[in-house]
Parts: C-alpha cells; sequence; structure tokens
C-alpha cells in the first residue's frame, strides 16, 4: 500500500481534521507512519476490528501504547483512521484508471479490469487480508464502512465500462445495462477472488493445474460478450492475456 507514499500526507491531514489522528502522528517520519498502519491493518485483519488490541498493534509498530494514544487518541479512533485510509487510497488508485479503462474496447477493458485487479490486489497484500475478511467472514463493523464503499465504486467502474461500450455502438440495443453491470461485476469477483484467496477457489472451482487462469478469463469475457455485444462486436478478438492496468502515465 505504500509504494506511491506521495497521496498519504493529504489523507493524514484529513484524518486529522475530522479528529481521527493528532498532529503528533502527522509530524512522524513516513517510515514510522507507515509502520503504524501497517500494524493497524495487520492486527485488524488477523483477530477482526472488535478484538482489536491495542498492545499488539504497538508491539508490531514497534511503539508504545502511549505513543498509539497520542497518535490517535484511543482505540476506536485509531481504527477508523485506517478503516478511511483504506477507502480513500483504493477510491483514489481506482479512479486513476477509469477514463483509460473507458476508452478501450470493451472486451479489452474488462480484461484489463480483471487481470489489473488481480495485479494490483497481490502488490497490496495487507489491504487484501483486511478486506477479504470483511466481506467473506461477515464483519458487521467493517461491511458498511469498508466492503461496502469500494464495492460500489467497483461497480460503478464496470457500469462506466459498459456504458460506455453502449454508447460506441458495442452493445445491442435492449440490453438491460444495469443488470447486466451487477452480473459482470459478480463473474468477475469470482474469477478474481479465486485466484487471490485459494480457500475460495475451493467452493468456486475456477482454477486447477488443467485450467490456467487464463483460459477462465477468455471464457469469461467470451461469454460476457457474446452475450451483450452486437454481431460485429461479438467478442472476437483472442485471448487477453497480458492485459494489465498499468499507470495512466505509461498508457
Amino acid at each position: 500500500m505504500f509504494d506511491d507514499w506521495n497521496a498519504f500526507p493529504s489523507y493524514i491531514v484529513q484524518a486529522e481534521g475530522q479528529g481521527r489522528g493528532t498532529r503528533t502522528f502527522r509530524r512522524l517520519d513516513p517510515a514510522r507512519q507507515q509502520a503504524v498502519i501497517q500494524a493497524i491493518l495487520d492486527e485488524a485483519a488477523l483477530r477482526g476490528p472488535a478484538a482489536l488490541n491495542i498492545k499488539q498493534v504497538a508491539a508490531r509498530a514497534g511503539v508504545s501504547v502511549g505513543s498509539l494514544y497520542q497518535y490517535f487518541g484511543g482505540r476506536d479512533r485509531m481504527l477508523d483512521f485506517a478503516v478511511d485510509l483504506c477507502v480513500r487510497f483504493v477510491s483514489d488508485s481506482f479512479d486513476l484508471y477509469r477514463p483509460y479503462l473507458a476508452a478501450l474496447p470493451l472486451r479489452e477493458a474488462l480484461a484489463a479490469y480483471v487481470s489489473g485487479g488481480i495485479e494490483w490486489s497481490r502488490a497490496e497484500a495487507g489491504f487484501l487480508q483486511l478486506f477479504a475478511r470483511a466481506a467473506y467472514q461477515g464483519d458487521p463493523e467493517l461491511a458498511e464502512r469498508l466492503v461496502q464503499p469500494i464495492s460500489k465504486k467497483l461497480r460503478a467502474i464496470v457500469g462506466e465500462l459498459l456504458a460506455q461500450a453502449a454508447a460506441r455502438g458495442e452493445i445491442r440495443t435492449g440490453v438491460d445495462l444495469e443488470a447486466a453491470t451487477r452480473l459482470v461485476y459478480g463473474l468477475s469477483i469470482a474469477v478474481g477472488d479465486s485466484q487471490l484467496l485459494p480457500y475460495l477457489n475451493n467452493y468456486f472451482q475456477m482454477i486447477d493445474p488443467s485450467l490456467p487462469p487464463e483460459r477462465i478469463l477468455t471464457a469469461l469475457l467470451d461469454l460476457v460478450l457474446n452475450g451483450i455485444a452486437c454481431e460485429s462486436n461479438d467478442g472476437a478478438g483472442g485471448s487477453p492475456t497480458g492485459l494489465a492496468l498499468s499507470s495512466p502515465a505509461e498508457s
């Protein structure tokens, strides 16, 4: 999560303005800030927010319990700070790619959305662990504050891809774009999370040694495009292998 630290100071300032962080934390050097944030995420992912132990967070971060109180003012504010930081970071990260994705033909856009999302999630392992706990273990405290905002953001991106494709004439008239958006979004979760979270693949049965992820993604795109595309845009175009999110600056 900290590969591009440039965005984080603004998040920290916002959190301070909302009473979820203090000036003391803002004035720490970036390495110490990162260590504290990572410790909160790791502990919340391991134990859940309800059982978040401030002593364990302090031990993970290599700071004293008293320092954590100076940084955040209390356990609940500390957790609120970390969750809000995650939501802002993830939302802003994916917003960077929305114009790039929306401009691509639908097959390429969906391939980049799925494969790029998998690549991004693997790079952000700390966030992935926390999000997976919240999404799949039904943690009520995080469902509303973490899972829903990010899920709505991702669903909106899929909806935008379909809407832009429809505007370009790639989708046949009469397709229920709202329903299609939800279906494509749900299918993309099954394909992506089966690769990111092996225990889910035991249930979804998406991947095994004889059926690599590339074949599953190609089949997903064929299924979607053959279902909603115009005849002239019926999904022909070959394998999506190699398509992934790159920096907009590199595109």
